[in-house]
């Protein structure tokens, strides 16, 4: 994978196509191969642009602790890095709490935001949906013997069935893995973002069938962003970059032209 240096940090990413830029901002425990097909399916019109945050992927952090709001500032410093004067951003579930404070802390870095499965910023899973999260934290106690539980609330049934290597996604990294606690940690934090004044268009894009981020939570973000659009996939769960990149990419490349 390619690099480049940005806020301080050593980025890797991988980036397809050519046409408009558009950043894509993974969740709280993936990497960019969580975009490997939707990148593929947005690149035929735009530069689609995966990227590793930090501690995740090939992506290293160079302090032993840092904030939400730091990858926020590296997805912005990524972007001025690769020669683009904004880009559009698209950020699901944790990933789209980083792109909300991406688009509240540097605007001028954002054109259209696509916010996918997602939460407001400054509010926790377990604010959103405590039975299901608390339900999760426990399955992770064991993630060898509980993953295919776990895929549950990530993929729908009729997918799982079919996609037995799903499973195994939950079943990697180990415990103590630095990595793993530094990112745990970045991902409780707190901050908010005010997108009231955020001029450009929002997509609030999110799964009818999403069980653990219910997608009334990623539409009620439009309560407060003045040009949000709204667009509810049916059959589509939480990771629908990884199940459903058809349908997802068709829904980002509809808004973005």
């Amino acid at each position: 994978m390619p690099s480049a240096q940005a806020n301080g940090v050593t980025i890797a990413f991988t980036q397809r196509g050519e046409g408009p830029p558009i950043v894509l901002i993974h969740g709280a425990e993936a990497d960019h191969a969580m975009f490997t097909l939707l990148a593929t399916v947005l690149s035929h019109r735009f530069s689609a642009i995966a990227y590793d945050q930090r501690d995740c992927g090939g992506t290293e952090t160079p302090a032993p602790t840092y904030g939400i709001t730091d990858l926020a500032d590296d997805a912005a410093a990524l972007i001025a890095t690769l020669g683009f004067p904004r880009a559009h951003v698209f950020g699901t579930s944790f990933g789209g709490t980083v792109a909300q404070l991406l688009a509240d802390r540097h605007p001028e870095r954002v054109d259209r935001l696509v916010l996918a499965s997602t939460w407001r910023a400054g509010l926790s899973p377990l604010d959103v949906n405590p039975d299901v999260v608390r339900t999760l934290i426990a399955l992770r106690a064991d993630p060898v013997a509980n993953a295919p539980k776990i895929a549950t609330y990530f993929f729908p049934d009729e997918y799982l069935a079919g996609h037995a290597e799903a499973v195994e996604l939950f079943r990697r990294g180990l415990p103590d893995d630095p990595r793993r606690g530094r990112r745990q940690a970045v991902t409780l934090q707190a901050a908010s973002a005010d997108l009231s004044h955020f001029a450009r268009p929002v997509l609030l894009l999110a799964g009818a069938e999403d069980r653990l981020i219910p997608s009334a939570a990623t539409i009620a973000l439009g309560r407060d962003i003045p040009h949000a659009q709204t667009v509810i996939l049916p059959g589509v769960g939480h990771a629908g970059a990884v199940h459903a990149p058809d349908q997802v990419g068709e829904a980002v490349m509809s808004f973005l032209s």
